[in-house]
């Protein structure tokens, strides 16, 4: 694998970033000799601080003022167990079957537990400890994103378990397969910080489950707004902040691939925000704050996989397509396909997800201020390889979440009564209220 990158490294700088940054294949070459990078050690220790501020409470708050206000400590709650839950297990083999190299399709267990992994520098001078922090709270946003497909409606077990399995099952053999140096990477699918791993797999998931589920009581005409749409901008300014950790983190290094990363994450989100109040302005008359951090946070999941590797412009017309292609799906999912995904999972993070996945193949354009493409790819080449690894991620993911959903309705029951749904999780489930009057 190293005389592999030593190849690219001499064909050109941009192809090594490609390889380098897209598959994080420095984790297998730990080595204890190696002298720490106390710049990157720092950068990729805030960047973890920052992705896991996205889950607790950016997200949370994001979800939960969409909601209505009987049911926002259940969506708190739904976002601090998974992150409990996931950290375990993370410790326990997750990292391992990650990120060991194993074989094509799943890592090993050599580092269960995480033995010894605070004596242990990676090549590129980062603590392996740092390494795993880092791609454990990519870990633990993933399943909590998929909550937002099924709120107001489901038992708390029914979250934990199947956010449990949906980790084990379908998160880390992804993960695998592209960042740790699995059959995917192989096949040149580049994906810098997540638009298949994150967002392809838990918007798939997201629509199937909701599917599964089904919808809540009055879908579509008599559902009540959002509680609080304060709370749900509040929420969207912490993601996109911790965003700037997400994806400028994913270089693995303070250098100027991380500064990249971040410039075309904040101009996508940008672009597409204003696209998306556009388009809303345009067809209802009104642009809504609603509208306009959804647009955001759209435009933050289409530039995720090629924000390490397109230049400022690339990253704005990516962020202007994803905020127009997600606004359309949102719409067609809810109205023609009559599919409760309630916050709008599938359509703003996978389709976003999805798009800006193909997309790279495009914007990578030396040409077009990207950085280029590994040895042996140029635009059509690269095209095929991340339509192979979105195909793949749509396929895995629709599957194990389909089987997932169906043996924990075997064991548990899924849905809340009617009656606590009208009463809400918050007293139904928690026997708390989140305000003294809702």
């Amino acid at each position: 694998m190293r005389s592999v990158i030593l190849g690219i490294a001499r064909h050109s700088a941009g192809a090594l970033a490609i390889l380098a940054f897209s598959s994080q294949l420095v984790q297998a070459w730990a080595a204890e000799s190696a002298p720490i990078d106390t710049g990157s050690t720092a950068w990729v220790l805030v960047a973890s601080a920052l992705v896991l501020f996205m889950t607790l409470p950016g997200l949370a708050l994001f979800y939960g003022g969409l909601v209505r206000a009987r049911n926002l400590l259940s969506v708190l709650m739904h976002c601090f167990a998974i992150s409990c839950i996931v950290s375990v297990l993370w410790a326990a083999f997750g990292y391992s079957l990650a990120f060991d190299k194993g074989s094509a399709w799943i890592g090993s267990l050599a580092d269960a537990f995480l033995p010894d992994v605070g004596s242990k520098t990676l090549s590129s001078g980062l603590p392996e400890a740092a390494f795993v922090l880092f791609q454990m709270t990519f870990a633990v946003i993933t399943p909590a994103l998929i909550i937002g497909a099924f709120v107001e409606r489901v038992r708390f077990a029914f979250v934990a378990l199947f956010s449990a399995l949906w980790l084990v099952i379908v998160y880390i053999p992804v993960a695998h397969w592209i960042w740790g140096g699995g059959w995917l990477a192989t096949e040149g699918t580049i994906d810098f910080a997540g638009g298949i791993v994150v967002h392809t797999t838990a918007g798939v998931s997201a629509l199937v489950a909701a599917a599964l589920v089904g919808a809540r009581s009055g879908f579509p005409h008599r559902l009540n707004p959002p509680h609080s749409p304060g709370m749900t901008m509040a929420g969207a300014g912490m993601l996109w902040v911790g965003w700037f950790g997400f994806n400028g983190g994913s270089a693995l290094a303070a250098n100027a691939s991380a500064a990249s990363a971040i410039l075309a994450t904040h101009f996508a989100a940008s672009a597409a925000a204003l696209t998306w109040m556009a388009i809303e302005w345009l067809r209802v008359g009104k642009p809504t704050s609603v509208g306009l951090v959804t647009g955001c946070v759209a435009g933050l999941a289409t530039i995720t996989p090629a924000s390490g590797f397109v230049g400022p412009a690339g990253a704005m017309v990516i962020g202007i397509a994803g905020g127009t292609v997600c606004f359309f799906v949102t719409s067609f999912i809810k109205q023609r396909l009559r599919i409760d995904d309630s916050l709008d999972v599938f359509a703003v993070h996978g389709v976003g997800g999805m798009t800006g996945s193909l997309l790279v193949a495009v914007f990578a354009l030396p040409a077009l201020g990207g950085v280029g493409y590994a040895a042996g790819m140029d635009p059509s080449r690269q095209l095929v390889a991340q339509l192979i690894g979105v195909l793949t991620g749509i396929v895995w993911s629709a599957g194990w979440t389909f089987a997932i959903v169906k043996a924990v309705g075997a064991v548990c029951r899924v849905r809340v009564s009617p009656e606590e749904e009208d009463d809400g999780l918050d007293l139904a489930t928690h026997g708390e209220r989140a305000y003294d009057h809702s």
